[in-house]
C-alpha cells in the first residue's frame, strides 16, 4: 500500500463515541499520547444512549466532566400511559434513591448522546488532544514492538497500543477474527428517531401502546427535542422524515404537523453479543466493539464508559509508570465478567423479567476475587467501589481521588506507613462508618485495591501496578 505518512503515538483510539473519548481524555491527563481517529466527518448526531447511570456521573466527576454533564442533562421524567388520546396512569421509569455522602448521585441522569460526546470532546481539547475525523481505519497489524494501522486516505499509524472502540460493527475486531457470541433478543425491529413536537408537554415520558408495537416520547434534558423509540410487530421501520411523522400520528392523538422537525432517524433489531476476548496482543476491544446491549435499562453506554475508565490508568501506569506489562491482563480479567452480567441484566430487563432497579445503577459493581483485590479491612474488601464522604474540611473523598494517582486512604487508624512511590498519594481521616478502621489504597479508577489493618503486604501489591 502506497502510504501518504506514518503518524506514531502511544495509543491509537479507533472511534471517537463515548468510550473512545473517555479513554482519551483519561491518556490525555496522564500525560499519554493518543491519537483518536474517527471514519465519520463529526461526532455522532443522535441521542440513541440518553441515560448516564449514577457509576458514570462518578466517572465524569473524575474526568473533570460532570459539571458541564449535570448542566446540561436532567432527572428522567414520570411516565405517563396514554389511550386513546387520554391520560390514564403516570408512573416512575426506575427505582429513584437520593443522593447520599456515600453516593452523591442517586440516580440516572438523562443526556442525549451527542450532547455527552460534545462533552467530552470538549474536554480532551482542553486537555491538548483532538479527533481526528473522517479517517477509516482499514487494515490493522501488529508486532512485538507496536500496532501499524492503514487508513483510507493513505495514511499509517504506528502506536504501542491500539483500541477498538469503533462500535458493534467493529472494524478492528472484524480484521483480528475474534468473534462475537450473541443471539438476538427481539424479532421485532425498532425505530428511533430525534423530533421536535412543540405541543406536546416536556414534564412527562410518554407511553403509547398498541397492536403494532409500543410508542414512546421522552423529552431530552437541554434541547427542544423529544426521543422516539417505536417497536414493530409488523412490517419494518421506515426512518424518512414522511414516514416518522407518519407514525407519529398513526400511533398517539398527535397529528403529523405537530412533528415540527425530524433531526436524526434508525433503526435496529435488539440483540447482546459478547466478543470471545478482550484483547489481542497489544489491541484492546473496548465499549460496543466488545459488547453489544438492549437499550433496555441503559447498560450499553454506561458499561462502555467504564470499560475505558478501567483500561486507561492500566495504559498510563504502563506506559508513564513504569508498571510490569502484565497488568495489561487485568483489563480483560475484570471487564469481561461485568459486561456479560450486563448484558443478561439488559436482556431480563427488555423480555420483562427484571426491574430498573438498584443494580442498573452500577454502583454495586466491583472487582472482588479479581486480580488487583487483596485483602480487607473494616467495612470493605477489596474490589469495592470506594465510596465518597463529606471530610471535616468541607471538601470531599472524590476530592482526594480525583486525577490519575493512587490514594492511600488511612481511616481511624496512626498505622504506621512506608516510604510509597509518588503516584500514590496519602490521605488520614476520622472513622468513616462506610469505610469502617483500617488502611485502604484506591485505585485510579475509583476501586479498593488492597485492604488491610496495617500496611503489611502493600509493597507487594504496589510492585504490581506502579514502579517500586
Amino acid at each position: 500500500m502506497e502510504l501518504n505518512s506514518v503518524k506514531e503515538t502511544d495509543v491509537l483510539i479507533v472511534g471517537a463515541g463515548p468510550t473512545g473519548l473517555a479513554l482519551a481524555v483519561d491518556l490525555a491527563r496522564r500525560g499519554v499520547g493518543a491519537l483518536v481517529v474517527e471514519k465519520a466527518d463529526g461526532l455522532f448526531p443522535g441521542s440513541r444512549g440518553k441515560g448516564l447511570q449514577p457509576r458514570t456521573m462518578e466517572v465524569f466527576d473524575d474526568l473533570g466532566v460532570v459539571g458541564p454533564v449535570l448542566a446540561a442533562g436532567g432527572r428522567a421524567p414520570l411516565g405517563l400511559i396514554w389511550k386513546d388520546g387520554e391520560r390514564l396512569d403516570e408512573h416512575d421509569m426506575f427505582d429513584r434513591a437520593e443522593p447520599t455522602d456515600a453516593e452523591p448521585y442517586g440516580e440516572p441522569w438523562l443526556l442525549p448522546q451527542w450532547r455527552t460526546q460534545e462533552i467530552l470532546l470538549a474536554r480532551l481539547r482542553q486537555l491538548g488532544g483532538d479527533v481526528a475525523f473522517g479517517q477509516e481505519v482499514t487494515a490493522i497489524a501488529q508486532d512485538v514492538d507496536g500496532v501499524t494501522a492503514w487508513q483510507r486516505s493513505g495514511t499509517a499509524v504506528r502506536a504501542r497500543y491500539a483500541v477498538a472502540a469503533d462500535g458493534g460493527r467493529s472494524t478492528v475486531r472484524t480484521a483480528l477474527g475474534i468473534d462475537m457470541d450473541g443471539e438476538s433478543i427481539d424479532p421485532s425491529p425498532i425505530l428511533v428517531a430525534d423530533v421536535r413536537i412543540p405541543d406536546l408537554d416536556r414534564d412527562n415520558w410518554h407511553m403509547f401502546g398498541g397492536d403494532g408495537g409500543y410508542t414512546a416520547i421522552c423529552p431530552l434534558p437541554g434541547t427542544e427535542d423529544f426521543q422516539l423509540v417505536a417497536q414493530f410487530v409488523t412490517g419494518t421501520p421506515d426512518i424518512s422524515a414522511e414516514s416518522v411523522r407518519a407514525l407519529v400520528a398513526e400511533r398517539t392523538h398527535l397529528t403529523a404537523d405537530q412533528v415540527t422537525e425530524v433531526r436524526w432517524a434508525s433503526d435496529f433489531r435488539p440483540r447482546v453479543a459478547l466478543a470471545e476476548r478482550f484483547r489481542d496482543g497489544r489491541i484492546f476491544l473496548a465499549g460496543d466493539a466488545a459488547h453489544i446491549h438492549s437499550p433496555a435499562g441503559g447498560q450499553g453506554l454506561n458499561t462502555s464508559v467504564q470499560d475505558a475508565y478501567n483500561l486507561g490508568w492500566k495504559l498510563g501506569q504502563v506506559l508513564r509508570e513504569g508498571a510490569p506489562p502484565a497488568l495489561l491482563d487485568t483489563y480483560e480479567e475484570e471487564r469481561r465478567p461485568i459486561a456479560a452480567d450486563m448484558l443478561g441484566l439488559s436482556s431480563r430487563i427488555h423480555r420483562g423479567e427484571a426491574k430498573r432497579g438498584s443494580t442498573t445503577r452500577q454502583l454495586g459493581l466491583g472487582y472482588r476475587g479479581g486480580p488487583l483485590a487483596t485483602g480487607s479491612a473494616g467495612a470493605l474488601t477489596a474490589g469495592d467501589r470506594a465510596p465518597d464522604g463529606l471530610l471535616a474540611d468541607g471538601s470531599r473523598l472524590f476530592d482526594v481521588f480525583r486525577g490519575p494517582h493512587f490514594t492511600l486512604l488511612a481511616v481511624g487508624t496512626d498505622a504506621e506507613l512506608p516510604p510509597l512511590p509518588g503516584p500514590v498519594h496519602i490521605h488520614r481521616t476520622e472513622p468513616y462508618e462506610v469505610y469502617g478502621k483500617g488502611l485502604f489504597l484506591v485505585r485510579p479508577d475509583g476501586y479498593v485495591g488492597w485492604a488491610g489493618e496495617d500496611a503489611a503486604g502493600l509493597g507487594d501489591y504496589l510492585a504490581n501496578v506502579t514502579r517500586w
